[in-house]
């Protein structure tokens, strides 16, 4: 799900209000190489270039129909709602008319073996596909190009271009050294820098500056002074008191206090960053919450092989029952499997409940914000929008207490996976 108002989905620009960014570009190189991508003009010029070069695949069975039949039905298939602003390669490795292309590639529901065809036939074909691919690859790769068409085609009217300044108002599109995007929310190749990756570094960072002034400030053993740093400090005392000494215990709950402190502050940080104009939530991103999961799930797995050995901690993961022999043959590789299983999809359901409870809230204050969109026709409008107004508030501050409460919740259920890792079932 995409929407520019609540920010759910990462993307890759900054949303403000349009008047506080207005796009004042005046030439076609002016903008976002994805943009002219995207354009049918471009695409119309690539599908021209790709039809040609089509008869390089000829010896390798490709017999492709002539160029102008192939971009008329490339048209029609893109008209269709479901490929708007697909370009001619995806037309020629999806849709499923372009069988003739499709097989002699393997793509599609021919990159299987079909029933009937012998293992040495499909084999062959294989070894045939893998040449004809890495041929398709770089004829791609050569008509994709930007500059030539700058070069080779007329400029855009005024008329596109202020259209196209229409829709960049007010979207601060982040530059892309390192990658290529297909659209502002697919990267197409290369390593993309969205939206959230940079929320995430700036979390960090400031994490990082508090810290280090906080350790500072106590690391002659002085007692915090200060509002705000009297605040971090009982963050502190909190997750060392609360979560961490009962979760793992006293012995062994200081040597995880500092991931754990670092893991609540990241999430709530990020949590709260959906909560200002304009930015957005990382937790809402499954990527940012399937990695946290991870690295519990790391630590988890180090802690307890350094505490028991590699084969102790996976023998541990079996509670000693005291079964005869011949039973435990049966039973034991079950009950290992089993809880390796569980081991796995714990760490995978404490990703996707922090991820839940951020999206399910942004979600449910699109719903209410929706009642006022649906009922403006009415002449009753002024009853829903305050109905929205004071619902939205009062959703508001319940995402903040929410915010605060699945940072707790994430750390606590941390702490508990450690504490279990690094002890006898």
């Amino acid at each position: 799900m995409a929407n520019d108002l609540l920010h759910i989905k990462d993307a890759y620009y900054f949303e403000v209000p349009r008047f506080l960014w207005k796009s004042r570009k005046t030439d076609r190189t002016d903008f976002p190489p994805h943009y002219v991508r995207l354009d049918p003009e471009y695409q119309d010029w690539e599908a021209d270039r790709l039809a040609k070069d089509l008869a390089q695949l000829a010896d390798g069975g490709v017999a492709a129909p002539p160029p102008e039949a192939l971009l008329r039905a490339y048209h029609a298939w893109r008209d269709e709602h479901a490929n708007f602003a697909s370009p001619f390669d995806r037309f020629l490795e999806e849709s499923p008319e372009q069988q003739w292309f499709q097989r002699p590639l393997c793509l599609g529901k021919y990159a299987k073996r079909q029933q009937d065809e012998s293992a040495e036939a499909w084999a062959i074909r294989q070894g045939g596909a893998e040449k004809l691919r890495g041929k398709w690859e770089t004829i791609k790769a050569q008509a994709d190009d930007v500059k030539a068409y700058d070069a080779e085609s007329p400029a855009w009217s005024a008329e596109k271009i202020e259209q196209y300044n229409r829709q960049l108002d007010g979207k601060i599109v982040i530059p892309q050294p390192f990658g290529t995007l297909r659209n502002n929310y697919e990267p197409e190749s290369g390593f993309c820098i969205s939206k959230f990756m940079i929320l995430e570094l700036l979390v960090a960072g400031l994490l990082l500056l508090a810290f280090r002034k906080l350790a500072e400030k106590v690391v002659d053993g002085r007692p915090a002074r200060g509002k705000l740093w009297n605040l971090f400090e009982g963050f502190l005392v909190f997750i060392r008191e609360k979560i961490a000494l009962p979760a793992i215990g006293e012995h062994d709950a200081d040597r995880f206090v500092p991931l754990l402190w670092t893991l609540f502050m990241f999430i709530l940080g990020c949590n709260l960053l959906g909560m200002l104009p304009w930015l957005g939530a990382p937790t809402g991103s499954f990527s940012v919450t399937l990695g946290l999961a991870l690295v519990t799930l790391a630590t988890v797995l180090l802690s307890g092989s350094k505490q028991f050995g590699v084969w102790g901690f996976w023998k541990n993961q079996v509670p000693h029952m005291g079964l005869p022999l011949p039973l435990a043959i049966f039973v034991v590789p079950m009950i290992f499997a089993i809880e390796v299983l569980g081991l796995l999809i714990k760490h995978l359901v404490l990703g996707i409940r922090l991820l839940a409870n951020m999206v399910a809230g942004h979600l449910v204050l699109l719903a209410i914000m929706g009642l006022a969109v649906a009922a403006a026709p009415s002449p009753n409008y002024w009853i829903t929008a305050v109905v929205a107004v004071v619902g939205s508030a009062v959703f508001s501050l319940l995402e903040l207490f929410v915010a605060f409460l699945q940072a707790y919740v994430f750390t606590f259920l941390s702490a508990l996976f450690i504490g279990a890792a690094i002890h006898h079932h």
